[in-house]
């Protein structure tokens, strides 16, 4: 039996037969030939039957085939510069409709992003959304492999939690037998749980739920958190440094296997970044007024215009896509984020803007016990629902810090892609849940 090959493999072959599996994308029946455009996970390939007498049977099959319909093929490859698809033909022997499509397709390539996700299998299909994944694929690789060569272990933390993570505003409870549980916001406790368990440097990459109300394109209910933790760091600079250069790393790794054809498919051109500037916050909100913008909070926060002016800024001062803003003030931190000892209302803190949009909050964490309660108490929370997590440092904790990044906004950026549903496998929002 002919084993199955890969369209992108076609070309490597010489003349002869071959045999390919995948779906229809067009047919365009002739008088005297018939010619398919059949797509599989690696590419797409012309086919060509001539209709002659002795290939009726397969002329019968191939005119009402309909998008979509699953084929295969067998026949003989030749190499012809002429034809634009790749330079090579498959002349059809055998044809085997595998499963048939109906007629009509529910979607088209301009369909809105909402119907488009209500038959999302079928809008995976394009070139475009498969690179996308595999891009995300070897970007994920390379972060993994980043970690485990420098000796870091990689968990699994729960995602059914007796209480919340960071705050309740943000929680979906459900059921758990005869009491409630909430679905976890972040793994950050978890994170902090494995420093004083010794494990020195760790990572997680896995599900993370915010009952967040927002339709922004760069919010979701549900996505793919990638985080890491690392014991034994004298401030947050040395996760600065880390997340610096597991981004460098990564982007490496897509550039020189995927490069090409993102600039191909997408016209974008991945830069792999150099030193990242850092900007105290304080300071970038008077770079962000300097040219032009108006803050309209008083939280001494960034926003989102900010968050792009102050990007449009590294990139013209430092040719760096990436800027990370540091030392904000504790009024708008979490209460374990360390404060600077030279000012208590400043934290050892980080957000990383990446061409203009926020993907990544780090910092060190407060390790003492006595100087963690008091910002407990200071932050208006109740240490008793604390109590599990405030155990993790009664007993001895190394000085550490870490991050947190969510993976879509990764990929929407790295891509220039309006919103995350176009980077996200299945998306989830406050109004989506299917499929």
């Amino acid at each position: 039996m002919t084993e199955r090959t890969v369209i992108s493999a076609l070309a490597a072959l010489e003349e002869g037969p071959v045999k390919v599996q995948g779906w229809v994308d067009t047919v365009r029946d002739q008088k005297k030939v018939q010619f398919i455009v059949l797509h599989d996970e690696t590419g797409a390939c012309q086919l060509v039957n001539p209709r002659t007498e002795d290939r009726e049977h397969i002329s019968e099959v191939i005119s009402p085939l309909a998008k979509g319909t699953m084929l295969t093929i067998e026949g003989d490859l030749k190499h012809d510069e002429r034809v634009k698809l790749g330079g090579l033909e498959v002349k059809i022997s055998s044809i085997t409709v595998e499963s048939a499509a109906l007629p009509e397709t529910p979607i088209a390539d301009d369909s809105a992003i909402d119907v488009r996700l209500d038959w999302r299998f079928l809008d995976l299909r394009t070139e475009r959304n498969n690179l996308m994944f595999r891009v995300q694929t070897t970007f994920v690789n390379a972060m993994r492999q980043y970690w485990i060569e420098n000796d870091y272990i990689e968990i699994f933390t729960p995602k059914l939690m007796a209480s919340a993570s960071e705050t309740k505003a943000e929680l979906f409870e459900v059921g758990y037998f005869d009491r409630k549980a909430y679905l976890a916001q972040s793994p950050q406790f978890f994170k902090q749980m494995a420093q004083s368990a010794g494990f020195g440097r760790i990572f997680e990459i896995g599900p993370v739920f915010r009952a967040d109300p927002s339709f922004t394109s760069r919010h979701a209910t549900e996505f793919t958190g990638v985080d890491a933790e690392v014991s034994w760091i004298n401030s947050h600079e040395d996760v600065m440094q880390m997340q610096e250069e597991l981004l460098r790393t990564a982007l490496t790794a897509v550039k020189e296997k995927h490069g090409d054809d993102i600039e191909r498919v997408f016209g974008v051109e991945i830069k792999v970044p150099g030193p990242i500037p850092r900007v105290p916050l304080l300071e970038a909100r008077k770079i962000v007024e300097s040219r032009g913008h108006k803050f309209e909070r008083q939280d001494l926060d960034m926003d989102p215009e900010g968050e792009r002016e102050i990007g449009r800024w590294a990139l013209e001062e430092h040719d760096s896509e990436f800027v990370f803003l540091t030392d904000y003030p504790a009024s708008i931190r979490p209460f374990y984020h360390m404060r600077h000892d030279y000012d208590a209302s400043l934290t050892k803190s980080y957000d990383l803007i990446w061409n203009g949009v926020e993907i990544s909050t780090g910092a060190q964490r407060e390790h003492r016990i006595d100087v963690l309660e008091q910002q407990v108490v200071e932050k208006g929370m109740d240490a008793d629902e604390l109590g599990f997590y405030l155990d993790f440092f009664r007993y001895g904790a190394p000085p550490h810090g870490g991050f947190g990044m969510g993976l879509a906004r990764m990929m929407m950026l790295m891509l220039h892609q309006p919103n995350l549903r176009e980077v996200t496998y299945l998306f989830r929002g406050p109004n989506r849940l299917q499929p």
